[in-house]
C-alpha cells in the first residue's frame, strides 16, 4: 500500500491513444521529437549546417568539462566499491535477484555496449593506428600499440561507471525507498516533493532526450553496418535509401519483441544475441591469430591501466589536433547521453542485489568482456596490417562501415563469419531498440514497469523516425554531435545524482546488522516535505 501510494504522486492519464502518461513528460517528448524529425527530414542542409556548428562549439569550449566530469564519475564509484555502504541490498533485506547471473550479463551487456561495440571493434583501432593521438606517427609500431590502448580507453572503465552511477541512483531509490522508477526519483533528498512537479519532469525530459538520441545515434551506426554487410554478402547497394528501409524492417522486428514485455522479447533476444556474438568471436579467435589475440589482451590491458589517469585527463593543450574532441569527447558523451537508457534498464533488472555485488558486475565484468572483444577483432585486424596482407587500414581510411568485414575476409570460412557478424549486428540492433523503448516509455508514463503496449510501440516507431532524421542530415556527423550535445545536458544531471546519492547514503545505519532493517517510504527517511501547488 506504501509503494502504491507513492507512486500515484506522479499524475499519469490517458491523452489520446496513450492509456497510461505522465502529460508534461509524455507531450514535450513526443513534439520534440516530432519537429526535430520534421526539421531533420525536410531542411536537411540547415540541420547539417547547425549540426556541425553545435559539435564544434562544444568540443572547443567544453572539451575540459567533458574530461574532469567522466574522470569524477569514475573516481566516485571506486570509492563507492569499497566502502562500507556496499552491503545495503537494492530491495527487502533477504530479496533475491530476479534474474540469474548469465540472464544478467547477458541484458546489461547488450543493453550497455550493441552495435557501436561491434561497428567499431575494428574500425577504431584502425583508425587511430593510421591517426595516432599524443603526436605518434602513424603507421608504426609503436601507434599500433597507441592504437588499442586508446580503444580500450573509450569503450573500458569510463563507460560503465557512468552506467554504474545512473543505474544505481534508479536502483536505489525505487527498490530501497519505495519511489518510483523515474530519473527524477534519485534527486528525493535535493528536491523532496519537487520531484513530482515540473522539476522532475524537467529532469525526465531530459533523460527522455538522452535515451532517444543516444539509442537513435547507436541504430544510425547499426544500419549502416548492416547495409555494408549486405553488400558484402549479397551485394545490396549502400546507401541512404536502403539504409532507410532497412531501419524499418529492423524496427518492425524490434516493435514486435517490445510487445512481449522484458521477461519474453527482450530478455530471449538479449540471450539469443550474446550466444551469437560468443559464436562470432570464438570463431574469430580459433580461425584467427589466436597467440597475438590473447598477447593483445594482456599486454594491452596492462598498458590501459598504466596509462589510465594521463588518457583520463588529456585534452590535446599543446598540439591543438582537435583529436581529443573528435573521439574522447564524443564517446563520453555518447555514454552520458546512453546512461539514462541504460542505467534504467540495468536497474530494472537488478532489484535485490547488493550495491557492492551491482557496482562489481557492473563496473568490471563487462570491461573485461569489451576488452577481449577488442582483443579478437581489432587484435586479429591489427595482426593482419602489421604481419599479414595489409589493406584493412585503407578500407577503413575509405568507409568506416565496411572494417569488420575487410578482416573477417582475411580469415577461413570467411563467408560464414560474415554472415554470423551481419546477424549480431541486427539481433544488437533489435536489442537495443527494444530495451530503448521500454525504458522512455517507462520514463514517460512515471516509472510504470509494465507500461501499455501502444505506448511500446509509438516510442519504438520514434527512435527509428529520430535515426532516419539523423542519417538523411548529416550521417555520422550528425550522429555524433547527437550524442555529444544530449550527453552534455545529462552530465549535470549526473553529477547531482552523486550528491543526492551521497546525502542519502548518510542517512543508511553503519551497523550492518541494522543496515538489512525493511526499507522505508522516502518521508520516514527525509521528513515530510509540504506538497507544492500543481505539483502534479
Amino acid at each position: 500500500m506504501q509503494e502504491r501510494a507513492v507512486k500515484s504522486r506522479i499524475n499519469v492519464c490517458r491523452v489520446g491513444p496513450f492509456p497510461r502518461v505522465n502529460p508534461p513528460v509524455f507531450i514535450s517528448s513526443a513534439l520534440v521529437v516530432v519537429a526535430f524529425v520534421l526539421f531533420g527530414v525536410f531542411f536537411k542542409d540547415a540541420a547539417e549546417t547547425a549540426f556541425n556548428a553545435l559539435q564544434g562549439v562544444i568540443t572547443h569550449y567544453l572539451g575540459w568539462y567533458y574530461m574532469l566530469a567522466t574522470s569524477v564519475f569514475v573516481g566516485f564509484v571506486l570509492w563507492l566499491l569499497m566502502s562500507r555502504y556496499g552491503d545495503i541490498r537494492l530491495g527487502d533485506p533477504h530479496e533475491k535477484p530476479e534474474f540469474g547471473y548469465f540472464s544478467w550479463f547477458s541484458m546489461l551487456f547488450s543493453a550497455g555496449m550493441g552495435i557501436g561495440l561491434l561497428f567499431w571493434s575494428v574500425a577504431e583501432p584502425m583508425y587511430h593506428y593510421l591517426s595516432p593521438p599524443f603526436a605518434v606517427a602513424g603507421e608504426t609500431q609503436r601507434a599500433a600499440e597507441v592504437a588499442m590502448r586508446t580503444t580500450f580507453f573509450h569503450w573500458g572503465l569510463h563507460a560503465w561507471a557512468i552506467y554504474v552511477i545512473v543505474g544505481l541512483a534508479l536502483a536505489y531509490f525505487a527498490y530501497r525507498h519505495k519511489l518510483p522508477l523515474a530519473i527524477r526519483s534519485a534527486f528525493y533528498p535535493l528536491l523532496g516533493d519537487r520531484i513530482y512537479g515540473w522539476p522532475g519532469h524537467l529532469i525526465d525530459i531530459a533523460a527522455v532526450f538522452g535515451t532517444l538520441f543516444g539509442v537513435a545515434t547507436s541504430l544510425g551506426l547499426g544500419v549502416q553496418q548492416v547495409n555494408a554487410g549486405l553488400a558484402y554478402l549479397l551485394g545490396v547497394p549502400q546507401g541512404l535509401g536502403v539504409q532507410i528501409g532497412l531501419i524499418i524492417v529492423i524496427t518492425g522486428i524490434a516493435t514486435a519483441s517490445v510487445l512481449t514485455g522484458l521477461n519474453k522479447g527482450v530478455k530471449l533476444l538479449s540471450s539469443l544475441n550474446i550466444w551469437l556474438a560468443l559464436l562470432l568471436l570464438t570463431a574469430v579467435l580459433v580461425l584467427g591469430p589466436t597467440v597475438y589475440i590473447f598477447n593483445t589482451f594482456v599486454e594491452t590491458t596492462g598498458r590501459y591501466l598504466q596509462n589510465l589517469v594521463v588518457m583520463s585527463f588529456w585534452t590535446d593543450t599543446v598540439g591543438q589536433s582537435g583529436w581529443a574532441g573528435s573521439w574522447t569527447v564524443f564517446y563520453w558523451g555518447w555514454w552520458m547521453a546512453w546512461a539514462p537508457f541504460v542505467g534504467m534498464f540495468i536497474a530494472r533488472i537488478s532489484r535485490g542485489r547488493t550495491v557492492r555485488e551491482f557496482t562489481l558486475g557492473v563496473l568490471f565484468v563487462p570491461t573485461l568482456v569489451t576488452f577481449l572483444w577488442l582483443s579478437v577483432m581489432g587484435g586479429t585486424a591489427m595482426f593482419h596490417e602489421l604481419v599479414g596482407s595489409g589493406g584493412i587500414a585503407a578500407a577503413v581510411e575509405s568507409d568506416l562501415t565496411t572494417a569488420l568485414y575487410v578482416m573477417l575476409d582475411r580469415l577461413p570460412l570467411s563467408g560464414l563469419t560474415a554472415t554470423l557478424a551481419t546477424l549480431v549486428v541486427i539481433t544488437f540492433f533489435v536489442t537495443s531498440s527494444d530495451s530503448g523503448s521500454l525504458v522512455i516509455d517507462m520514463l514517460t508514463s512515471g516509472g510504470e514497469l509494465d507500461p501499455p503496449r501502444v505506448q511500446r510501440v509509438f516510442w519504438a516507431v520514434a527512435e527509428g523516425f529520430v535515426a532516419v532524421a539523423l542519417l538523411v542530415s548529416g550521417g555520422l556527423g550528425a550522429l555524433q554531435t547527437a550524442s555529444i550535445a544530449t550527453g552534455l545536458l545529462f552530465s549535470v544531471v549526473m553529477l547531482l545524482m552523486i550528491v543526492s546519492l551521497l546525502k542519502a547514503f548518510r542517512d543508511e545505519p553503519i551497523n550492518p546488522t541494522v543496515r538489512d532493517r525493511e526499507p522505508k517510504a522516502p518521508s520516514e527517511t527525509y521528513g515530510d516535505v509540504e506538497h507544492p501547488r500543481g505539483a502534479d
